[in-house]
Formats: structure tokens, C-alpha cells, sequence
């Protein structure tokens, strides 16, 4: 079980700006996952839970707002997704974290 972000690190204009990036899951079995972000002042990203399939990917959109030149991060947790799950927020609350992913974010002047 393993989920990689495409491309592994975010750089946007500190003016604001967005990029996006794929999770891809190599493994057989469908993930579900949820982003937590190190400033949730001047970034939003979507969506926030989801489900990657077996061998497949999900497109998430990292939106920065104006602000300092900073260094931030994403911390993208993720584990197997329960069978009959079908709302990713609610499902994640029952299973256990089994591995993260973090994607380091650079804001520059």
C-alpha cells in the first residue's frame, strides 16, 4: 500500500496562485485520505478527504492567497478504504491512519 503526490513539491507566487498535483496509488487495494496543511491561512486545498482506486489517481488543487514569503507544508494521510465507504469525511473518522505523505509548499516573492 502506497500513495505518491505528482509532483512531489508546491511552488506558487507568494502574490498567490495555484498548482495542481495527482496522489497516485500504486497499490490493489482503494485509499481514502485526508490533507491537513501547516497554514490554513493562505491556502485551500481541494478536496480535503477523497478515495484513490487501486492503480489509480485523484487530482488535487492546491490555491494559495496573497501573502509573506513562507515555507508551509501538506501532510496528506491516508489508509485502506472501508468496503462500503462512499463519504470519504465520514469514513475516515472510523479507520486508522497507515501512512502520510507530505508535500513541501514554497511561496516566493
Amino acid at each position: 500500500m502506497s500513495l505518491t503526490a505528482d509532483p512531489p513539491a508546491c511552488t506558487v507566487p507568494a502574490a498567490g496562485g495555484s498548482s495542481t498535483h495527482k496522489l497516485v496509488n500504486a497499490g490493489a487495494e482503494k485509499l481514502i485520505f485526508k490533507i491537513k496543511s501547516s497554514n490554513n491561512n493562505e491556502y485551500r486545498i481541494t478536496p480535503v478527504f477523497g478515495f484513490v482506486d487501486p492503480s489509480g489517481s485523484k487530482d488535487i488543487v492546491i490555491t494559495r492567497t496573497a501573502g509573506a514569503p513562507k515555507e508551509d507544508k501538506l501532510v496528506i494521510h491516508f489508509a485502506p478504504a472501508p468496503a462500503d465507504a462512499t463519504d470519504a469525511q465520514a469514513a475516515f473518522a472510523a479507520v486508522q491512519p497507515a501512512g502520510t505523505v507530505t508535500i513541501p509548499m514554497s511561496a516566493t516573492a
